[in-house]
């Protein structure tokens, strides 16, 4: 019995002549550089195209309904410039329209989920934590995490609104978000839990912030690189061929403000980030529908 990621890949598999791969990952902003950074230390010749849909940033505080809209025109966007898989490397977007992307997009989809399972597993109290968005924590997906992963565990799902924008300006070190990660764990973490998962990719930029607030024995989980490695499956199952040679400059374009965006990313490579080397260029507009 086929699970329904491996009859989408069988479904692929038998539409498709083998190709030489190049992989489209979006986010609302720069948060899902973490998958890129991840996916980009496994596969280096890898050819990323990242798109930062910054002018509806951040999706986490917008509607279901219209994070799905805009999430299928920028797949859309990505396909038509010829990548042959996509990374929805935001939990609130693939919550919102992970199932529709992979309905009506040619190419197979790797979507984001909090990383709820392995902190279960980690968890040597029974109690955990899920630090999220506000789209996120009201997302089904999250649920659906829960009911099935998280039978007899406390789950304290901890939405952070605020946290993603103070990110998104490259204000990894502010005293804010020290005070914010406090705040949101020390309750938990002194009922009992011992385990944090991130269920927003810009979480990934402050979990050195995040571990200095936590206790030593408190595990931090995040989802990049194993989306990283489900991304280089779903390309070997699919038969997608990567590229050999040096790594190149991963291209990107934002929606927008431009300068903004290169600015947070000069913040968090002097907050000692590791960051790929980035070339900023214009892809095709996104056209949504009305």
């Amino acid at each position: 019995m086929f699970s329904k990621d491996q009859m989408q890949v069988q479904n692929h598999r038998e539409d498709t002549h083998t190709v030489l791969a190049q992989a489209g990952i979006f986010d609302s902003g720069l948060g899902g550089l973490t998958v890129v950074r991840a996916l980009r230390e496994r596969a280096p010749s890898l050819p990323i195209f990242y798109m930062a849909d910054t002018a509806r940033f951040p999706y986490g505080e917008r509607m279901a309904e219209e994070v799905e809209e805009r999430v299928v025109a920028v797949g859309q966007s990505l396909v038509d410039r010829g990548c042959t898989i996509l990374v929805v490397a935001c939990n609130t977007a693939s919550s919102a329209a992970l199932d529709r992307l992979r309905a009506e997009l040619p190419v197979p989809i790797v979507g984001m989920e909090p990383p709820l399972k392995p902190a279960v597993a980690e968890s040597m109290t029974g109690k955990v934590i899920v630090l999220t968005t506000v789209g996120t924590a009201k997302g089904d997906r999250l649920a659906r995490l829960e009911a099935e992963h998280a039978m007899g565990v406390m789950v304290h799902t901890v939405p952070m609104p605020g946290l993603a924008d103070l990110i998104e300006n490259g204000l990894v070190r502010d005293r804010r978000v020290f005070t914010m990660l406090d705040d949101a764990t020390r309750g938990p973490v002194e009922s009992g839990a011992d385990a944090v998962a991130l269920g927003c990719t810009h979480y990934g930029f402050i979990e050195v912030v995040l571990r200095s607030v936590l206790p030593d024995h408190v595990a931090v989980i995040d989802a990049a690189d194993a989306v990283a490695r489900r991304t280089l499956a779903v390309l070997s199952e699919e038969g997608q061929l990567l590229t050999t040679g040096s790594p190149q400059p991963i291209n990107y374009d934002v929606t927008g403000n431009r300068q903004d965006f290169s600015v947070a990313i000069g913040r968090l490579r002097e907050m000692g980030e590791f960051l790929p080397d980035l070339v900023d260029i214009r892809a095709l507009p996104i056209k949504e529908e009305r």
